[in-house]
């Protein structure tokens, strides 16, 4: 597991969710918790549609935000599920070793 690049795409996530949060909340006037709402909502594509930016620069901002962010939130799914993956290969490996140990010592025995 690369933990360096584990640290760098959580930062860019944070960075990008707080970002997106601020910016929602300065442009479109939102509460904080439906700014951080909104641009989670945004970047995992599930995309409610309670809240819709109505500023010209709030719209800009959103599809920025998808572009981009989008890009660094599927980067975090795939890095945590490849660590998952492996993680389990490594167990079932571990698992396979451990029972043809134990057929070799009752063939040996």
């Amino acid at each position: 597991m690369n933990t360096e690049a584990a640290k760098v795409i959580i930062g860019a996530l944070v960075t990008v969710v707080a970002m997106g949060t601020v910016f929602f909340h300065l442009v479109e006037g939102w509460s904080w918790l439906d700014s951080y709402f909104f641009t989670v909502v945004t970047l995992s594509t599930v995309g409610y549609g309670n809240l819709v930016p109505v500023t010209p620069l709030g719209k800009i901002a959103t599809t920025v935000l998808i572009f981009a962010g989008l890009g660094i939130f599927a980067a975090a799914i795939q890095h945590f599920s490849n660590i998952t993956i492996s993680n389990r290969l490594r167990k079932r490996r571990a698992e396979r070793e451990k029972q043809r140990a134990a057929t070799d010592e009752d063939q040996a025995g």
